[in-house]
């Protein structure tokens, strides 16, 4: 896989990032306003920070957490993935 290969591809993932980020918003933007302005609802976050190869997951809630750690683990899996098959 050739170095314009990789740079192509961690573009695509960049942009296919980002679009879910604000497929995302827009997703629960939409439930608010079908809920009415009345009603209060909890909201639930959670993050990854990856540094290296350790995530530090942290998150508001314990199934947000888990989430976000099996995401964490995937991330890391496919940085591995990528790494290896790049010095292959």
């Amino acid at each position: 896989m050739g170095l314009l290969a990789l740079i192509g591809l961690g573009l695509l993932l960049f942009i296919v990032g980002m679009f879910l980020m604000m497929l995302g918003a827009l997703r629960e933007a939409s439930k608010a306003r079908e809920s009415g302005q009345g009603g209060e609802e909890k909201a639930e976050a959670g993050g990854v920070v990856l540094i290296g190869p350790v995530p530090i997951v942290f998150g508001t809630s314990q199934r947000i957490t888990k989430i976000v750690l099996i995401l964490a683990i995937v991330l890391t899996a496919l940085a591995l993935a990528l790494f290896l098959i790049a010095y292959a």
